[in-house]
């Protein structure tokens, strides 16, 4: 049961946790807007230099890496801007639901292009872990720099 007293869950307007809630969100909206804009640059700069260097099968390589690395990405910033303000317990479990469907995706995203020819699995594993590593950096970035108060008085 939650009750006023509890942080981030306090439903008067103006309140120190609808505040704080506020504030959790800008953080995710920054990660999520900067995580979109890694994706564009992913799809733009491995498209291309999947061209460059293995032809048609290396630009649909470096696009399906950059959706799955889409999907992975934002669908862990969605979890969470879905429960601020939620119970630990609910956030954990929220996030921890899509972590498995993620898993699930992407065993059959990875059981489909079992044998397919028409994309070069090295340049998808580069940009999905170029996508990877720069979206865990970016989160770094977004919540390090966020303006979200350690205590609530």
């Amino acid at each position: 049961m939650t009750t006023p007293d509890t942080p981030g869950t306090d439903p008067t307007p103006g309140s120190t946790g609808e505040h704080a809630t506020t504030a959790e969100r800008a953080v995710l909206r920054k990660a999520l807007r900067d995580t979109l804009i890694l994706v564009g640059a992913l799809v733009v700069l491995g498209g291309g230099i999947g061209l460059l260097v293995a032809g048609l099968p290396g630009l649909w390589g470096a696009l399906v890496g950059a959706a799955i690395a889409a999907f992975f990405c934002a669908t862990t910033i969605w979890s969470m801007l879905r429960t601020v303000g939620s119970s630990p317990t609910r956030m954990a479990a929220f996030v921890m639901g899509a972590w498995v469907a993620k898993i699930v995706v992407l065993i059959v995203v990875l059981a489909l292009l079992q044998g397919a020819t028409f994309y070069a699995p090295w340049v998808l594993i580069a940009v999905l872990a170029v996508g990877a590593i720069g979206s865990a950096l970016l989160d770094y970035r977004a919540v390090s720099s966020g303006r979200v108060p350690y205590v609530q008085p």
